[in-house]
């Protein structure tokens, strides 16, 4: 697999609307660090460091992040469809599809029984797909992410009582 501009431009998006605050990712001999912040690490590997003249993150980070995530704050704060259930949350960085093609069915409606294991929907990273399952059997209470949306790690996505 190869790095090219748009993976290191989509990288950086993603990065940008996390909490993170380093990033260190290695494939096939290119290393890629981007910090926010203008922190400074001592160890650095000259030989195939990306430096951040060639590649910086965009330059506001905050507005975009609260940007991102307004419906998922409003209920986290009020608590809509988080007590009734189990919450199941993003394992990472990436855009969330309910469905696996555009023209399929979702995965999983609210009111709809699954069980466990079942995958609810899938989390895009890289071009590489990572399914989300549901991790007990009952009904899905909620959906607190829309499809096509940027998901933040740790971010709820669904409720399942």
């Amino acid at each position: 697999m190869t790095l090219n501009y748009a993976d290191v431009g989509e990288i950086l998006k993603m990065i940008d609307s996390s909490s993170c605050t380093e990033v260190v990712l290695e494939l096939d001999g290119i290393k890629l660090v981007v910090r926010k912040g203008g922190q400074s690490s001592s160890t650095a590997d000259q030989s195939a460091t990306l430096s951040s003249t060639t590649l910086s993150p965009p330059a506001s980070t905050k507005a975009t992040s609260e940007s991102l995530v307004p419906a998922v704050k409003s209920l986290a704060s009020s608590g809509q469809g988080m007590a009734d259930g189990e919450i199941i949350k993003s394992p990472m960085v990436g855009t969330y599809y309910s469905k696996p093609s555009p023209e399929d069915a979702p995965f999983a409606t609210v009111g709809q029984k699954v069980k466990k294991g079942e995958t609810l929907c899938l989390i895009e990273v890289m071009k590489l797909f990572t399914s989300v399952e549901a991790t007990k059997e009952g009904i899905l209470a909620a959906i607190f992410a829309e499809d096509g949306a940027l998901v933040e790690f740790d971010q709820p996505l669904f409720s399942i009582s």
